[in-house]
């Protein structure tokens, strides 16, 4: 008896283990170091594109957000209440355009400026989404993320698609979002990072 009561205590903890480890800023910060490491002839130099990408354009508004957090302004870093998600998309769209106007004028490589378009890019059509639907953003930025991975480095990385597959089971079962607007957002991070970044690397 006791184990049947426990096993949902267990599923939900688990879920919300995901959902943090694989938030959507965490994955942006961690996918640009990678993505700049294989853009330019020398890793390290790539590597420091990356990582000044990544300070420029994923860290204010996540360090924003904990801020707010921490004031009471959002119940979790995770803004389950649509309605408080535009703010918060705002500011990250405007982090990611300061970022890539910046990044561009430094003369960054070519692959990671596609990165940052195709992130800009879905930021745009993700808020205009927001406004009257919840899709699943943690799904679109882990799609997202899968899509890059596969494109730049092959099958080798297709395994990068089992994240995208436990982040969606975990905002179904924390009832964060229902299968339709995971779905929804994997299928558009998906489309946006192959149709962008390819067009642009």
């Amino acid at each position: 008896m006791s184990r049947i009561d426990t096993a949902p205590g267990r599923s939900e903890r688990f879920a919300a283990l995901l959902t943090t480890v694989f938030a959507p800023a965490h994955l942006v910060i961690g996918v640009l170091p990678v993505i700049g490491a294989a853009s330019h002839t020398s890793v390290i130099r790539g590597l420091g594109w990356g990582a000044l990408a990544a300070l420029l354009v994923g860290v204010p508004p996540y360090a924003w957000v904990l801020y707010a957090v921490r004031r009471g302004r959002f119940s979790s870093p995770h803004i389950p209440d649509r309605a408080q998600r535009l703010l918060p998309l705002a500011v990250a769209a405007a982090a990611a355009a300061g970022g890539l106007l910046a990044l561009v004028i430094l003369g960054a490589p070519r692959q990671l400026i596609a990165l940052l378009v195709a992130m800009l890019t879905g930021l745009a059509v993700t808020t205009t989404i927001t406004l009257k639907w919840k899709i699943s953003i943690h799904t679109a930025v882990a799609a997202g993320t899968a899509t890059i991975l596969t494109i730049v480095f092959g099958p080798a990385l297709g395994a990068s698609w089992a994240i995208v597959a436990a982040t969606g089971w975990s905002r179904i079962q924390l009832r964060d979002h229902t299968t339709a607007q995971v779905v929804t957002g994997a299928i558009l991070g998906t489309i946006i990072a192959a149709t962008v970044f390819i067009a642009l690397r």
